[in-house]
């Protein structure tokens, strides 16, 4: 009777030593992506920080970037176009590991998400055809407008924030379509995007941007609690002090909105 009582408490314990590795080992972001092989970034058509080349390959400042992190993490990178107002969602859920695009580092983002140092400067501007421009020198004069946003933005809350009339809509990409259509006076956008979508030599050459309605940093937001946060902290410092940031930066335009990596 005693061996067996002792084997029965041995495999017990040995049952919740195996256990507590396991659980251990699932405590990792890090662990878990390197477990399944795969980086899986959340993101939208938002150039220049993701955007498909004529190929249709994912590229960009962030796409870039993400890529060169799954390389050091030793894994393939997957893009998946994801709901922006869904994304904390989708990262807890584990459809995605990270949200990496452009993302600006509000109160709501980084009280859901394991978040990023910042890394790049940014701003949400008024976007209006060219021949309007000069009539809406401020926000007072703008508050009869019809904006379109992207659901779920930065550029819905200052829409919010300053009391405009607003249709939200699921790409900031659709928000410049809505103004070349005629059916919204002007939206709300980044001003990275702003930069390399309108003006001459886009697809939008009669838009331009004027008003600045915020200022604002982008981070990258991983699952609340995860090390993977502080992984590509690391990865920023080592790529601010090599110059791969600077040099990515400028082959997409924004190396001038480029934190300082401490």
């Amino acid at each position: 009777m005693r061996k067996r009582i002792l084997a029965v408490v041995l495999a017990v314990v040995t049952a919740a030593s195996f256990a507590g590795c396991g659980s251990k080992a699932s405590d990792s972001d890090v662990d878990y992506i390197k477990d399944k092989g795969t980086l899986i970034v959340g993101i939208t058509d938002f150039a220049p920080m993701d955007y498909k080349d004529d190929s249709g390959n994912w590229i960009g400042f962030d796409a870039d970037l993400a890529a060169k992190v799954a390389q050091d993490l030793g894994v393939k990178v997957q893009f998946v176009e994801i709901d922006w107002d869904n994304k904390i969602l989708e990262l807890n859920n584990k459809s995605i590991d990270v949200v990496w695009n452009g993302m600006t580092l509000t109160d709501e983002v980084t009280s859901s998400m394991e978040c990023t140092k910042p890394y790049c400067n940014n701003a949400q501007v008024v976007v209006l055809p060219k021949d309007k421009a000069d009539q809406y020198p401020d926000a007072a004069s703008m508050k009869d407008l019809a904006f379109a946003v992207e659901a779920g933005s930065a550029g819905e809350q200052a829409a919010k924030d300053n009391g405009f009339t607003y249709t939200a809509l699921t790409s900031q990409a659709d928000t410049l379509m809505e103004i070349a259509a005629g059916t919204s006076d002007a939206s709300i956008i980044d001003l990275l995007m702003a930069g390399a979508m309108i003006g001459d030599g886009t697809d939008y050459p009669d838009l331009t941007h004027t008003l600045e309605l915020t200022t604002e940093e982008y981070g990258v937001g991983c699952r609340k609690g995860s090390d993977l946060a502080a992984y590509i902290n690391d990865e920023f410092k080592k790529f601010y002090d090599d110059g791969t940031l600077q040099q990515i930066g400028e082959t997409y335009g924004v190396q001038d909105a480029i934190v300082k990596q401490d």
